[in-house]
């Protein structure tokens, strides 16, 4: 599949919508649950992702799958890599570099990377559960391009994954315009509604609370 294939089952101009909006409004309008493991951080502050996934696992310690899936993966398209959740450096400057050139726009990994430092200052984005020194072997091969569950999460190839600050969701494919049309429904709403209170309304009335005054 390439990275035409990839972006063109997405809507239109979805990487700045999607950043206009953030991760939080787009997850309270998918009404999925489509929030991974929220100690999956930015390794730095104001990093920001919204792309297609590229899924693949990778053994504890191993980050073989890694290596193969550079030559695999669409440009234009987010790394999404399950480690069961173990912690080591399984991605550094190297990997940084490699992945710029093949055009990759971010990484998303349950584990851990390193080198933090070059990562802040190529700008390239980069979501994990961890940071260590430790490095990994390259041994073993589980999956590459395939569906994974990324800490209870479904990521297939191709769905919408969007992080930043607040954490990071992957929005199937199919529903990726719903949520997004939702997403900027619910921020016009929120803007009328923070207009409201900047002139002195309570939110306990907009927001259809006020029984809750009796009970002071």
């Amino acid at each position: 599949m390439s990275q035409e294939s990839l972006t063109s089952q997405l809507p239109g101009d979805f990487a700045a919508r999607c950043r206009k909006l953030g991760s939080s409004t787009l997850f309270e309008a998918s009404g999925l649950p489509c929030a991974a493991d929220p100690q999956i951080r930015g390794v730095w502050d104001g990093a920001f992702i919204a792309a297609p996934a590229f899924p693949l696992e990778c053994s504890p310690g191993d980050n073989l799958g890694i290596h193969v899936a550079m030559e695999q993966v669409p440009r234009g398209a987010v790394l999404v890599v399950s480690t069961s959740n173990f912690i080591a450096g399984y991605w550094g400057e190297v990997l940084t570099v490699a992945a710029e050139a093949a055009g990759v726009v971010g990484l998303i990994i349950d584990g851990g990377v390193r080198d933090v430092a070059a990562l802040r200052a190529r700008n390239f984005p980069a979501f994990s559960r961890g940071i260590s020194v430790r490095g990994t072997v390259k041994a073993s091969l589980p999956s590459v391009g395939k569906p994974i569950n990324f800490t209870g999460v479904r990521v297939a190839r191709g769905d919408l994954v969007v992080a930043d600050d607040d954490g990071v969701i992957v929005i199937p494919q199919a529903e990726a315009e719903r949520t997004i049309l939702a997403g900027e429904e619910r921020a016009a709403k929120e803007a009328a509604m923070m207009q409201k209170l900047a002139n002195g309304a309570k939110t306990l009335d907009l927001l259809g609370l006020t029984h809750w005054r009796a009970l002071k």
